[in-house]
């Protein structure tokens, strides 16, 4: 069964909501901690609602928003996110007043806001859809559980399309409190939300289509992560020829780069590598902004100087391969090809 991606939207500390493209040069970030370029979010939401909404529900919605719109759908007959750290700002909204106030008088409308499903249901919501609703909270690996759940639901043939996408906000506390464990020496802190329409019909805006899902937790060695990507191209018939373009979720630290730099050099020597968390920054659902990339340059069939790391970009672009890993304990492959 062909799974297409039929719409994408996509907020990131990039323009990305409003050119719906990857830049032609890198940005130069002056700081380690790189904030979502937010767009105008009234062309989605009331104006009374945007005052009660935290910032990773607001870009949440808008990137859900821009992927309906671009696929050409009102109202999902499914939808599935991923978050790893949900809603922090609401979070430290209710833990602040629960310390000043001393536990007494709390309101609980922070609180209920804080939980994890807060954006899907909200989306739901707004688009009036009482469908299969559900979120993944599985740190590094909730992304990917978002598009194998998303894959599974469409094999059974119930229903024919799905809203899927990853959304997390960096806020002062969260940022504050992972800058103590030196998670930034060598990488910026990014956040950002995308998401994708994904469905069993080639839609007319289709930009790719999903093979399949791999996810790795805590491999022992090099060795056990190369041979997990030889076996999952094995398993959707591709072989390391067959790959275009390899992109990799590279930030800057050496320990972490250096499972990117196995694949590259034993698993694909020859092929051009792409990198993507420059742009984004480094968080548990970056992926999400990998896979959005990874699609606009199947569509474009461009890979432009800002995301090249090394090699000649290809001059056609049938199947990409996204490895990437979190904190070197969640690894996870993605595999897209051209419609």
């Amino acid at each position: 069964m062909n799974i297409y991606i039929n719409g994408t939207g996509c907020v990131s500390p990039l323009e990305t909501a409003v050119e719906g493209r990857l830049p032609s040069a890198a940005p130069l970030y002056d700081q380690i901690r790189l904030k979502a370029a937010e767009p105008d979010y009234k062309q989605w939401i009331d104006i009374k609602m945007i005052r009660r909404m935290s910032r990773v529900i607001k870009m949440g919605v808008a990137a859900a928003q821009l992927s309906l719109r671009e696929a050409g759908i009102q109202k999902p007959e499914g939808i599935i996110t991923g978050t790893a750290y949900g809603c922090l700002d609401d979070t430290g909204v209710f833990l602040t007043k629960m310390i000043n106030q001393h536990e007494e008088m709390l309101t609980p409308t922070a609180f209920i806001q804080s939980t994890h499903n807060t954006v899907a249901g909200q989306i739901a919501l707004l688009l009036e859809c009482h469908a299969y609703n559900n979120t993944f909270v599985h740190k590094g690996f909730s992304f990917e559980h978002t598009l194998i759940d998303s894959i599974m639901q469409l094999r059974e043939g119930k229903i024919s399309n799905i809203l899927a996408g990853a959304m997390d906000e960096l806020t002062n506390h969260s940022f504050n409190i992972l800058s103590r464990f030196n998670l930034f020496k060598h990488t910026a802190a990014g956040e950002g939300a995308a998401c994708f329409v994904l469905s069993t019909e080639k839609g007319p805006n289709a930009v790719a289509r999903l093979k399949g899902v791999s996810v790795l937790y805590k491999p022992g060695s090099f060795e056990e992560v190369a041979a997990d990507v030889v076996g999952f191209l094995a398993a959707h018939n591709c072989s390391q020829e067959d790959i275009d373009l390899l992109i990799t979720g590279r930030n800057g630290d050496p320990a972490g780069d250096a499972w990117y730099e196995h694949v590259e050099n034993n698993v694909f020597p020859s092929l051009p590598v792409a990198r993507f968390k420059h742009l984004c920054g480094e968080y548990p659902t970056a992926s999400a902004f990998g896979t959005w990339m990874a699609a606009r340059i199947i569509a474009s069939q461009e890979v432009t100087p800002a995301v090249l790391f090394k090699g000649n970009a290809p001059s056609a672009i049938k199947k990409v391969l996204l490895y990437n890993h979190h904190d070197a304990s969640h690894h996870s492959m993605i595999l897209l090809s051209i419609c």
